[in-house]
């Protein structure tokens, strides 16, 4: 695919009000800074990466580490044709050294998921150039039938497993037909697999090296989707589990584990995530060395891993990378400006713009830098109701867009903006990530994009104030808060995570002070992170504020925020029934109330929003001319004006922060990348997408 080069208004990086913004404009920015390329002198300007396959070198090299143990050598571990890095501002490196990060998680490192967003080995195509190509990966080549229903994908030949065992199709079809099919161990199919008819795919492995996936209908955008996230336990769909090693803990190839799912499935959830087993094996450049779900990870070096340098060099270059939890933010960020972390990618060490200003104030003593990349974000902290409440009588006002259309009159974003991002991006009443193609590929989808990004962005506290009147959303009692059509008492809730960061709760305080302005009374109810995802699920939460939308680069690979289509956004009863189409459990249970089915699902209005945007979505997803597909998208976008906002937004596009030790190596900065980078969404893992295989230290004897 291709994408025009983004033009949109300038990050304010150093215009900002409070004292924080004035380090912005020193952040990544020129200079004689240590670079990525290596040496001491100016960084590299090199800008994006190959879009076509570089050809493997022939020759490789190991890490000296590896001398000694009983390994073949390095050619026989590496497949027939190797992945290159193809990015143009990395250069060969050193081998050695620790890398030290931290990461911010209250329920141990079993829920940390920051390290999953690292690593792309997993996956059978990559995303390159911030979203705008779609590059090989485990597979090495592809193609489809004429009209894209049937996709062939050859994968490279000779890969290997971390303990050196063969990779074949086979592991593919172990995850297919035994998690997938039989929906085992909360396995639900990738909408990717499913054709626009609302079936699921066939699987078919040709060969050991072949895969063929058909569709009922066109799939004219499966390798983009297939590019999506990291994949692996968690993050995405497997894609391929280790069979030859997991087929010991299946009752249906070892009688001896017994039938019971319950118990069986919970075993296997633990020995299929590599990253807390160490016997599993994984397609990443990492193994697990160590796990202890109080203090961390340990990573050491994949000797399998089947990536190397231009040069021939078999990657990682870092001998170990150790991961610390830490479930106190504030601990975090003061091992980072003391110099005891390595590595710092924002999103997930809890580090915000408000921490700039100390953070830029310790780069002397911690031998840091601080660098700043595009975050791609559509909204910044989110906001949205709970569009299948329990509630009937609350239910009925969530649905009706009046009274969401005045909720977002009521919400001065321009406050959140000053507060929280420092006056950087462009206020949004909220819309999926402003890279999207479909907004950039002509005048028409830059409209769609204005359009609803201002459609009900002003700050106008009289206007929201004339709209609940006009529903009957009146004070009756004289109290100062106003009732239910017909007097019944109305209270608002924010449910939010415990742990929410303070971007999300100083903007939850700004909501709620805005909501009680015009008369709504709102409160913010914190719900332990462990049981959030359920009671969010089963309807019994009116709504959600600790999250963001950057679904991008193309709005149709992971259109959630867009589309329900699963049950952790704003519809997650009607996302899950279209979850369920084309499954076992799709027809059970109909008799029983949604609230109370296994899992909590609810068929859509015939005539309603979400139906017609399951349509659209649905002729989408078989559309093969590309600009007819953009109109769809359109098209959806209408009805996300006229009856939204179903999410409302803050700030698009604010820039997202990453610290790093000086002296480390072949980390972008914002100038080498197409795009300035796109941080946010987990569909392009970053800095997974920048491949942190080939970071490395020019002094690694100084990182044992």
């Amino acid at each position: 695919m291709h994408m025009p080069k983004i033009s949109r208004r300038n990050l304010l990086y150093g215009s900002a009000l409070f004292a924080g913004a004035a380090a912005l404009g020193g952040c990544s920015s020129g200079g004689d800074t240590p670079n990525g390329n290596g040496s001491n002198g100016p960084r590299s300007e090199a800008q994006g990466s190959a879009s076509e396959p570089l050809v493997a070198p022939g020759t490789y090299q190991q890490a000296p580490a590896l001398e000694g143990q009983d390994l073949p050598p390095v050619q026989e571990r590496l497949p027939e044709h190797p992945y290159v890095i193809p990015h143009r501002w990395v250069t060969p490196g050193k081998y050695g050294g620790k890398l030290n990060m931290n990461v911010f998680s209250t329920t141990g490192a079993a829920g940390a998921v920051s390290d999953f967003e690292f690593f792309y080995g997993n996956s059978p195509l990559r995303y390159l150039n911030d979203g705008k190509d779609v590059g090989p990966g485990l597979v090495e080549s592809w193609e489809s039938n004429d009209d894209a229903s049937e996709w062939t994908f050859h994968f490279r030949k000779g890969l290997k497993w971390s303990d050196g065992e063969p990779w074949t199709t086979a592991d593919v079809m172990f995850w297919w037909e035994e998690f997938v099919l039989e929906q085992k161990m909360a396995v639900t199919p990738p909408d990717e697999a499913r054709s626009g008819k609302g079936t699921l795919a066939t699987f078919t492995a040709v060969d050991e090296t072949t895969l063929k996936i058909s569709f009922d209908a066109p799939a004219p955008l499966t390798p983009d989707r297939i590019a999506m996230w990291v994949n692996g336990p968690r993050v995405g769909p497997f894609w391929a589990m280790p069979s030859h090693y997991l087929k010991q803990f299946h009752p249906k190839f070892n009688k001896s584990v017994g039938e019971d799912w319950d118990a069986v499935g919970g075993l296997m959830a633990t020995r299929s995530d590599w990253h807390r087993n160490p016997e599993c094996p994984t397609m990443t450049g990492y193994r697990c060395k160590s796990f202890d779900n109080s203090r961390g990870v340990v990573l050491e070096r994949n000797p399998y891993y089947w990536c190397v340098m231009p040069n021939g060099d078999q990657l990682p270059y870092l001998d170990e990378i150790q991961i610390s939890v830490v479930t106190d933010d504030q601990v975090g960020k003061l091992q980072i400006q003391q110099g005891s972390v390595d590595y710092c990618h924002g999103p997930f060490n809890r580090v915000t713009l408000n921490d700039v200003q100390g953070l830029k104030d310790s780069t002397a003593k911690a031998g840091t830098e601080i660098i700043l990349w595009d975050s791609g974000s559509g909204t910044g902290s989110i906001f949205f109701f709970n569009y299948d409440y329990i509630d009937d009588d609350l239910r009925e006002l969530i649905r009706n867009p009046k009274f969401r259309q005045a909720v977002s009159y009521a919400f001065d974003r321009e406050a959140v903006r000053q507060s929280v991002y420092f006056n950087t991006g462009e206020p949004t009443t909220g819309t999926l990530s402003p890279k999207a193609i479909e907004y950039l590929v002509n005048d028409t989808g830059k409209q769609a994009y204005t359009g609803w990004r201002d459609s009900y962005v002003a700050y106008d506290p009289e206007q929201a104030k004339q709209i609940l009147d006009e529903l009957g959303v009146v004070d009756s009692d004289g109290d100062g808060i106003r009732e239910l059509p017909g007097g019944k008492k109305l209270k608002l809730r924010i449910d939010s995570q415990a742990d929410s960061s303070p971007e999300h709760s100083t903007k939850d305080n700004q909501l709620v002070s805005d909501l009680k302005a015009i008369g709504l009374d709102m409160a913010i109810n914190p719900i332990p992170p462990q049981s959030f995802d359920d009671q969010w699920k089963t309807g019994k939460l009116m709504s959600r504020s600790n999250w963001e939308a950057s679904d991008g680069p193309n709005l149709l690979v992971h259109p959630t925020w867009m589309v329900p289509i699963e049950p952790t956004r704003w519809a997650p009863l009607q996302g899950q029934w279209y979850q369920q189409i084309g499954t076992k459990t799709a027809g059970t249970e109909l008799e029983l109330n949604p609230w109370e089915r296994h899992p909590p699902r609810m068929e859509p209005e015939r005539e309603g929003p979400i139906q017609r945007i399951w349509d659209l979505y649905n002729a989408s997803k078989v559309e093969p001319d590309e600009m007819k597909r953009h109109e769809l998208v359109w098209e959806m976008i209408k009805i996300h004006i006229s009856d939204g906002p179903f999410f409302m937004g803050c700030v698009a596009n604010f820039p997202q922060i990453t610290v790093i030790k000086n002296d480390l190596r072949n980390v972008p900065r914002r100038e080498n990348l197409t795009l300035g980078g796109f941080v946010n969404t987990w569909i392009h893992p970053t800095p997974a997408v920048y491949d942190p295989e080939c970071y490395f230290w020019e002094n690694p004897d100084q990182h044992a």
